[in-house]
């Protein structure tokens, strides 16, 4: 028949009945060259007959059970005895690897493990196996990619007992290049130690964590560090809200009041912009420190500029770290001293456009992989699962 190559995705294939009912059973005879395994001869001496029944990928939504018939061979070139092998059909498998591939590719994209199986009438165990299998086969695709021009570097909880674990993504890509357990620089050195082509990257974008940035001046000699605009913004935010409440201590569990402060001016409606200027009317205090924390974001946000457009930035950052080092409150004189210690982080942000956003982003992922397999107690499988699914 010749539609037998596109019915059942297997070369040399020739359906000789089909048996239209739910499962479908289709007989089909194998018509291409016999080799012998172990010494490629084609001089062999057809034995015993034998069939081969086994489950083959779905035609719409009715399972399939293919049955082959072949001999058993001997050669006449080495002596041995064999049975004829299938394309698609691994030696002792009762499953084709079209109908495995099927199989993992529904359980890759969402559907349950228990459903699937139920639906495909297999064991949940047999289907975890395989997957397993079909993960392995989608990280060596990947066993010796190359180390990112641009790479992102954040934390994120595994469990209690293992802790934290650090993620590597690939910001130009939008994948994840490697998750490692734990998120100390004791802890990453084997790890770093051993990764291949170091020298290639150029961007690092992390949070404002020490830990992270002696990491990269160790293992990323060559890469200029840039600081993760959302956590800037968020820790000058903070620190802005502390003083706040020390100020007006009697406001400080009015919601309403703090979701107006921690918004940006230009987005809010004119029915909150008149409540919050009511406010700011009874409180100039606080309405100096909230224009101060405004200006201050509005300084930050450009990005993708080049030298000569920084420059003016750059004298008015370093005019706004020397009024926080100054200012009376302590709170402001340590948010001072921490822009001062990240400044240099800092100022590029004005360079480049990237951000660790992409690497947030993953984390949630993390997460639901997690919860959708209730939770991961060994952390190879768990870095297995996030590298086949974060690419």
């Amino acid at each position: 028949m010749p539609w037998s190559p596109s019915i059942l995705n297997l070369p040399w294939m020739t359906i000789t009945k089909i048996e239209a009912v739910d499962p479908v059973r289709i007989e089909a005879d194998y018509t291409g060259p016999v080799r012998c395994p172990h010494c490629a001869s084609e001089r062999l001496r057809k034995k015993a007959p034998f069939v081969r029944q086994v489950r083959h990928e779905s035609i719409g939504q009715r399972l399939v059970w293919l049955v082959l018939r072949g001999y058993k061979y001997l050669c006449r070139a080495c002596g041995r005895y064999f049975r004829q092998r299938f394309p698609g059909l691994l030696s002792y498998q009762r499953a084709t690897e079209p109908f495995k591939s099927e199989v993992c590719q529904d359980h890759h994209d969402g559907i349950c493990q228990s459903r699937l199986a139920r639906r495909m009438r297999l064991g949940t165990a047999t289907l975890e196996r395989w997957y397993h299998r079909f993960l392995e086969r989608k990280m060596a695709e990947r066993l010796n990619a190359a180390c990112p021009r641009v790479l992102g570097i954040d934390e994120h909880f595994f469990t209690r007992k293992a802790g934290y674990a650090t993620t590597f993504c690939d910001l130009r890509k939008h994948r994840v290049f490697d998750v490692v357990l734990g998120r100390s620089e004791t802890a990453l050195e084997g790890y770093l130690a051993r990764l291949k082509g170091k020298e290639r990257v150029r961007v690092v974008c992390m949070d404002l964590s020490g830990t992270y940035r002696a990491i990269v001046r160790r293992h990323f000699p060559r890469a200029l560090i840039v600081a993760d605009r959302f956590h800037v913004i968020r820790l000058i935010g903070h620190h802005i809200h502390q003083l706040w409440r020390q100020i007006d201590p009697t406001q400080r569990w009015n919601r309403g009041l703090l979701s107006l402060l921690r918004r940006r001016e230009d987005r809010l409606d004119p029915q909150q912009y008149q409540a919050l200027a009511a406010y700011f009317q009874a409180q100039p205090a606080i309405a100096a420190l909230s224009r101060f924390k405004q200006e201050l974001w509005e300084l930050l946000r450009p990005r993708g500029l080049n030298p000569p457009a920084c420059r003016p930035l750059i004298r008015e950052l370093l005019d706004r770290i020397w009024q926080l080092k100054n200012s009376p409150f302590p709170t402001l004189a340590a948010l001072g001293q921490t822009v001062e210690d990240w400044q240099e982080e800092i100022a590029r942000m004005w360079r480049f456009r990237r951000n660790n956003g992409i690497t947030e982003g993953f984390h949630t992922k993390m997460e639901m992989i997690s919860r959708r397999a209730f939770g991961f107690k060994n952390f190879d499988n768990y870095r297995l699962r996030v590298r086949a699914c974060c690419c």
